[in-house]
C-alpha cells in the first residue's frame, strides 16, 4: 500500500485532499494538528507517532526525525541495497510528501512579534522533510502549495503515481519554498541587535522572487530580461496585474508601466497619468476617467504617442472611445466595463491591465549597481497643507495651495531634476532628468508653448530646492505665480528675494523628492 505523510501548516483543501488519497488506496500518515483535522472530518489517518513507536516530544519539536520517516523517503526504489536495508530495519516507503512550513514571514511581519515567537515558528523537521522528498524526486512525490492538489489528485487517478516531469516540477518548487523560507529566517535574524531591537535592513539579505515569463529582450534588442514578483506581491502592486488583452509585456512596458502605476494611485481624485520613458509626460484630475485622460493629453500630445496610461478609476465606453484616438502601448485601471473592453478590442495589439487599487507600498526599493545592491525604504512620504511654510510676503489662495499639492504630488515622479508647472489639476509643462535644474525649467516652459498651454497664473513644483534663483527667475518669467519647493538651500535668502521681487507665493515643503 502506497504511503502519503500530510503535515501542513497552511490547511486549505488538506481534508479534500486526504479524502481523495484514501480513495486512491494510500495510507495515511500525520502529525499534531493536521492529524486531528483530518481525524475529526472522518479521514482514516495514522498519527506519525504511532508509526515511529516514539512519541512527539519537547512541546512538539520533535516529531517526524526519525528513521521511519526519513528512511522511507530517502529509500531510492532502484537499489537493492537501500530496499534491503528499510525492510530489514522495517521501515515501509513514503510516496506522496504533503508539507508546507510554520508561518514565519506572517509571523515577524506582525508590529508585536517577540523574538521567542519568532524562535518557536522557525520549522525543523518540516524543511527536512521537504528537502528529503525533493531531493528523492526520482520515487517520491512532494507537494508544498495547496495549488498542486488538484493536478496531482488528476495525475494519480489517471496512472496511479505522478510523472517523473511532475516530480521534478514539484522538486524544484520545494527547493524554492525552503529556500525562501530560510531566506526570511535570515533577513529577520540579522536585522536584531544584541538587544532584540530590529533595525531597518539585515546585515544580509536575501530576497525571493519567481519568475513572470521571459520577455523578447531587455532595454535593448542585444540584451536578455525576464520579469520576476515578490514571492508574496504587495497588494495593489504591477505585479498583481491581470492582462485582458494585447501583446506580451515588453521590459520597457513594465518598468514604465510601474511608474505610471505607483503615481496614478496617490491621488484621490479621478486621475490620469500618462508616462514616456519613466517620467510623466501628462497628468490630470477630472470628473471622469475621460476628463481627466483629456486634460492629461492635452499636456504633451506628441510624447504621449506610444505612452502607457494609467487610470484609478474603471474605464467605461466613453473613455475607451477617446483612448482608441490615439496609439498607447499600456492601459491601466483598477477595472473596465464589458463596453469598454469592446471598444478597446478593435486595438487588439494595445495591453491592457486591470490592477486591484491597493496604496500598499513595497518594504524596500532596490537598484543593482556594479558587485552590489542599493536598498532603500520606499518614497511614500506626502507632505500635508499644514506642514508647508510660507517664506514669501504674498500667500497662496486657497486654489493655488490645491494646484501646488497636485504639482508637488507630479513631482514626486518625476525624474531629477524635476520641474512641473500646473493648473487646476493639470500638468502644463514637465522638465525632466536634467543636468541642471535653470534647463529643467526651460523645457518644461518649452513643453507648455509646444502643447499651446499658457502659463500664466500657474504653479510650479521643484523636487528639490532651487540652488540659485535664476531657475525662479526662469518660472517666473513664464508666468508661474505660486512655487512649492523643498527648501535648505545655502542661498534660500537670494531665492526668496526673487519671488518676493517676482511678487508671487513661495512655499516650503522641508521634503526632498530626488528620483534617479
Amino acid at each position: 500500500m502506497k504511503q502519503a505523510l500530510i503535515s501542513v501548516s497552511n490547511k486549505e483543501g488538506v481534508v479534500e485532499l486526504a479524502r481523495e488519497l484514501l480513495a486512491l488506496g494510500f495510507n495515511l500518515l500525520s502529525t499534531g494538528g493536521t492529524a486531528k483535522l483530518l481525524s475529526e472530518s472522518g479521514a482514516r489517518v495514522t498519527e506519525v507517532s504511532h508509526y515511529t513507536g516514539f512519541p512527539e516530544m519537547l512541546d512538539g519539536r520533535v516529531k517526524t526525525l526519525h528513521p521511519k520517516v526519513h528512511g522511507g523517503i530517502l529509500a531510492r526504489r532502484d537499489l537493492p541495497g537501500h530496499m534491503r536495508a528499510i525492510e530489514a530495519a522495517g521501515i515501509g516507503t513514503i510516496d506522496l510528501v504533503v508539507v508546507n512550513l510554520y508561518p514565519f514571514a506572517q509571523t515577524v511581519a506582525k508590529p508585536n512579534c517577540t523574538l521567542e515567537a519568532a524562535i518557536e515558528n522557525i520549522d525543523i523537521g518540516g524543511p527536512t522533510m521537504v528537502r528529503a522528498a525533493a531531493k528523492n524526486y526520482a520515487h517520491v512525490t512532494i507537494v508544498t502549495d495547496p495549488a498542486d492538489y488538484a493536478p496531482v489528485l488528476q495525475e494519480l487517478r489517471a496512472a496511479g503515481n505522478t510523472s517523473t516531469e511532475t516530480r521534478f516540477r514539484l522538486a524544484r518548487k520545494a527547493f524554492s519554498h525552503t529556500a525562501a523560507y530560510d531566506g526570511a529566517i535570515g533577513n529577520y535574524l540579522t536585522a536584531l541587535d544584541a538587544n532584540g531591537h530590529r533595525a531597518a535592513f539585515p546585515d544580509q539579505i536575501n530576497f525571493s522572487h519567481v519568475k513572470v515569463q521571459n520577455l523578447r529582450y531587455g532595454e535593448n534588442p542585444h540584451q536578455e530580461a525576464a520579469f520576476y514578483r515578490d514571492l508574496e506581491p504587495t497588494a495593489g502592486s504591477l505585479s498583481s496585474y491581470r492582462q485582458l488583452q494585447g501583446k506580451e509585456l515588453s521590459f520597457n512596458n513594465l518598468a514604465d508601466s510601474d511608474a505610471a502605476w505607483e503615481c496614478v494611485k496617490t491621488f484621490k481624485q479621478s486621475a490620469c497619468v500618462i508616462v514616456k520613458h519613466a517620467n510623466p509626460c501628462g497628468v490630470a484630475t477630472g470628473e471622469t476617467a475621460e476628463a481627466a485622460y483629456r486634460r492629461a493629453f492635452s499636456t504633451d500630445p506628441t510624447s504621449a504617442f506610444g505612452g502607457i496610461i494609467a487610470f484609478n478609476r474603471e474605464v467605461n465606453e466613453a473613455c475607451a472611445q477617446a483612448l482608441t484616438q490615439q496609439f498607447a502601448e499600456v492601459l491601466m485601471a483598477p477595472g473596465f466595463t464589458s463596453e469598454a473592453i469592446r471598444v478597446l478590442s478593435a486595438k487588439a495589439n494595445v495591453r491592457v491591465l486591470e490592477i486591484a487599487m491597493h496604496s500598499q507600498p513595497n518594504t524596500w526599493d532596490s537598484k543593482r549597481v556594479g558587485g552590489g545592491l542599493l536598498v532603500q525604504t520606499p518614497d511614500f512620504r506626502n507632505v500635508r497643507v499644514q506642514e508647508l511654510k510660507v517664506v514669501t510676503r504674498v500667500q497662496p489662495s486657497p486654489a493655488q495651495m490645491n494646484d501646488l499639492m497636485f504639482a508637488w504630488r507630479v513631482a514626486k515622479f518625476v525624474k531629477s531634476n524635476a520641474i512641473v508647472f500646473c493648473k487646476d489639476g493639470q500638468t502644463l509643462g514637465v522638465g525632466a532628468g536634467q543636468m541642471s535644474r535653470i534647463d529643467s525649467a526651460r523645457i518644461a516652459a518649452i513643453k507648455a508653448e509646444n502643447a499651446g498651454l499658457p502659463l500664466v497664473k500657474s504653479v510650479v513644483a521643484s523636487d528639490a530646492f532651487f540652488p540659485f534663483r535664476d531657475g525662479l527667475d526662469v518660472v517666473a518669467k513664464a508666468g508661474a505665480q505660486a512655487i512649492i519647493q523643498p527648501g535648505g538651500s545655502m542661498r534660500d535668502d537670494e531665492v526668496i528675494a526673487a519671488a518676493n521681487e517676482h511678487g508671487i507665493a513661495m512655499v516650503f515643503t522641508g521634503v526632498r523628492h530626488f528620483r534617479h
